[in-house]
């Protein structure tokens, strides 16, 4: 029941709702989605007072994939970005997230295989993976 009062839950089930109308055909869908996009991340920029902050990082990330979508050779990112999406919204788990973890600037550890595996095999966390990832 905390999640569905969460802001970053809401903001993810309005994206989600857009990317799905989106595929199904809705014409404004697609205005809304890169609307919601941009002001989510501006939102938690502010929030954090960062624009390099992890919470940011996703949102950007996902407003960039969201925009290489309407390439129609890269149309199928937004079948891709409907299942992570979805994958949050009902289970917490966000693979853009733990890719982004990934990242030199996000993590703490050498990349090595072990890495990768846990940053895929853990379960859902509360606050961020990358915070997740550190403590082991």
């Amino acid at each position: 029941m905390e999640r569905l009062r969460s802001i970053v839950w809401r903001y993810w089930l309005a994206m989600d709702v857009l990317i799905a109308g989106m595929l199904a055909g809705c014409p404004v869908a697609p205005s809304l989605a890169i609307a919601l996009g941009i002001v989510q991340t501006i939102h938690f920029a502010a929030r954090t007072q960062s624009l390099t902050a992890f919470q940011v990082q996703v949102r950007a990330a996902y407003l960039a994939l969201l925009a290489a979508g309407f390439w129609p050779p890269l149309e199928f990112i937004h079948w891709v970005q409907l299942a992570g999406t979805t994958a949050f919204v009902t289970a917490g788990y966000c693979p853009l997230a733990r890719m982004l973890a990934l990242l030199p600037w996000n993590r703490q550890q050498p990349l090595t295989p072990a890495l990768v595996w846990r940053a895929f095999a853990t379960p859902p966390v509360r606050g961020s993976i990358v915070q997740a990832l550190a403590v082991r």
